[in-house]
């Protein structure tokens, strides 16, 4: 599992712009993973990296990862995570909204790492 953490962390980091958001079976097909229960596997990474984002107040990382069936945004239980770590409101109504925002910040928290890395 950890294993599968850090390296969806790097491919996050390390995928082109155009390519993003992924979906959670691009996701899965990216990092190889096998049988059974794929997307349960990319689901307990991506909420990993959530955890570790909120505790070093950085953006979630996790937003660049979208539902194939939920109109570019990721699947309820990025949301109801979110509200837990107290990074989104509760109300429903403000999760689209708030997602957006979380988004751009993690794009632009990627950019600046690039940016960072740089000689």
């Amino acid at each position: 599992m950890t294993d599968n953490v850090a390296a969806l962390r790097q491919l996050l980091l390390s995928a082109p712009r155009d390519a993003l958001p992924m979906t959670y079976q691009q996701v899965a097909s990216a990092l190889a993973l096998t049988p059974p229960q794929t997307i349960a596997q990319v689901t307990q990474a991506l909420e990993q990296l959530m955890r570790e984002d909120a505790a070093q107040q950085k953006p979630f990382i996790a937003a660049l990862v979208v539902s194939r069936r939920g109109g570019d945004l990721p699947a309820a239980g990025f949301f109801e995570l979110a509200v837990t770590l107290g990074r989104f409101p509760a109300d429903t109504a403000q999760h689209e909204a708030a997602y957006r925002a979380e988004f751009q910040s993690a794009l632009d928290e990627r950019e600046n790492a690039d940016k960072n890395a740089q000689p």
